[in-house]
């Protein structure tokens, strides 16, 4: 939407049927589970300028870097509106703050792994960090919170 990588018809058709399509998939017994990572604009920042130093980041740099982050704020109330749109009861959002990569990966995977049912699963073991793992819509509350 932002940069134009689909159309306006492309982008409202996504909307107005993502949820659906995913209630489909969950009455059809397949779990859905959606994250969104959250960084700020500074840590952004950090992490494009770290990949332009380092010769075994450099691989990920792409053209179209700065001017994303020069339109930060478009991004920001793109995400807001998709987050808002687009959850719902059958696939909730669940937003990662992600400022913090290695805190973010294991949130997420804790948090991942007490939603699935498997063999000798231990809870105990499963801590998720309130203050990293957040839920939609209470998130929302949050939102000035979220990366802007």
């Amino acid at each position: 939407k932002v940069m134009g990588f689909c159309t306006d018809d492309q982008y409202k058709l996504f909307m107005a049927t993502v949820n659906d399509f995913e209630s489909l998939l969950v009455r059809s017994e397949i779990q859905i589970i959606k994250y969104y990572l959250d960084i700020s604009k500074e840590e952004q920042e950090k992490r494009l300028k770290d990949r332009k130093k380092d010769p075994l980041k450099q691989w990920k740099i792409s053209p179209i870097d700065q001017k994303a982050q020069k339109m930060w704020d478009a991004y920001s109330e793109a995400r807001d509106e998709m987050l808002k749109k687009t959850n719902s009861s059958d696939a909730p959002w669940t937003v990662i703050c992600a400022n913090d990569k290695k805190l973010a990966h294991l949130n997420l995977i804790a948090d991942l792994l007490s939603r699935v049912n498997y063999p000798d699963k231990d809870k105990k073991i499963l801590k998720i960090n309130p203050k990293i793992v957040l839920s939609w819509p209470a998130t929302s509350k949050k939102l000035p919170k979220l990366a802007k």
